[in-house]
């Protein structure tokens, strides 16, 4: 019995702490435009971390998306609904991989927060392919990197293409 009450109390603090990651604590409950909040956090979070070897920055950003995984797969299914509004974390992870090899310059910065949120929102193919058929904790994580790849791919190209 003393052994159950343990697993008990292990259970909650496991969900209470996958809740949060997920929702990036209060940011998830927000009643306006979570995700939008969300990407706004890893902006906030990129301006602190910004001066990282590019390496350190890189498994920064995978830790994020492996905990991402793991933690809104686990939030799903409390929440009781696929890819429930108020999981963030895959905006957050996001929006740091849409800044990934961009200058440090406020320009490249906003530019990459508008594109991750319009191909987030928009879903152009595959994005929406990806959100409904991979399940899971992947899947809710899967479909903003790619958005995110989308955002930095655009504006690598207009680097190379126009800027020089």
């Amino acid at each position: 019995m003393r052994l159950r009450t343990k697993e008990v109390q292990s259970n909650t603090i496991s969900q209470l702490l996958s809740k949060n990651i997920a929702t990036l604590g209060f940011i998830g409950y927000l009643p306006v435009a979570p995700g939008t909040f969300g990407s706004l956090a890893g902006f906030v979070t990129f301006l602190l971390i910004k001066d990282l070897p590019v390496s350190v920055y890189i498994l920064t950003i995978s830790a994020v998306f492996v905990t991402g995984v793991f933690a809104s797969r686990r939030a799903e299914i409390l929440f009781k609904e696929k890819d429930a509004h108020c999981i963030v974390i895959d905006e957050f992870a996001g929006f740091l991989l849409s800044v990934l090899f961009l200058p440090k310059e406020i320009t490249y910065l906003l530019s990459a927060f508008i594109l991750f949120r319009f191909f987030d929102i928009l879903k152009p193919p595959p994005i929406r392919l990806i959100e409904r058929s991979v399940k899971g904790g992947l899947g809710i994580m899967l479909d903003d990197l790619v958005a995110a790849f989308y955002a930095n791919i655009c504006i690598q190209l207009w680097r190379y293409l126009v800027a020089n």
